[in-house]
């Protein structure tokens, strides 16, 4: 389906009220994407990222959405819409639901003191926009909208772990930028590394 012209009113969904084609489609078939189907932050201990194939990465993506079951009442992330075309994605569910981000990656991490297991924590690890609508403020409404999703699911906080827009490399892109967390309210706390950055609000 082509892109439109411009957006409609963006419509945002928990990713259980998304259908699996829906998913698919945002991700498509080139690109980072869609070789990572949002599995990098959530590696169980002992794997490695290019051990298992995208078709499991993406049966995991399905289990963990809990897409095609409305009645659900947990699921991984958020699904944007303009009118009926699902146009992004966003990753937000309680912090140590990211294995890997738990265990390997520093940037949450270096020089504060956390508790890597509170469940009270929440965290936006991708905001994705689909091929042909990006730069449309798709990720800045995704944002907003993970905020109060968190909220609504009892967090007392939320992260996100964006990056600098000078000198972005391609891997680094979808964890979102300082200027759609700071739209939403989100104020930094850390800078980990000379790229990433550490941002939180607090309910």
């Amino acid at each position: 389906m082509a892109p439109s012209a411009a957006m409609t009113e963006l419509r945002i969904v928990p990713a259980n009220e998304a259908t699996w084609d829906d998913l698919a489609a945002i991700f498509g078939s080139r690109g980072e994407g869609s070789r990572c189907l949002c599995q990098r932050y959530r590696l169980a201990p002992g794997e490695a990222f290019g051990n298992f194939p995208v078709a499991e990465r993406a049966a995991r993506l399905r289990e963990q959405t809990e897409c095609e079951n409305p009645t659900s009442d947990t699921t991984s992330g958020l699904v944007a819409y303009d009118g009926d075309e699902p146009v992004g994605w966003c990753a937000v569910a309680p912090r140590p639901h990211h294995d890997g981000l738990v265990r390997v990656y520093r940037v949450p991490w270096d020089g504060r003191e956390e508790d890597r297991a509170d469940a009270g924590i929440w965290a936006v690890t991708c905001v994705f926009a689909r091929a042909g609508h990006r730069r449309m403020g798709i990720s800045h409404a995704l944002v907003r909208a993970a905020v109060d999703h968190a909220r609504a699911r009892g967090a007392r906080a939320l992260e996100g772990y964006p990056t600098r827009p000078a000198g972005a490399i391609e891997q680094d892109l979808h964890v979102g930028t300082i200027a759609a967390f700071a739209g939403a309210g989100f104020t930094q706390v850390a800078a980990p590394s000379k790229r990433r950055v550490v941002m939180r609000i607090d309910f």
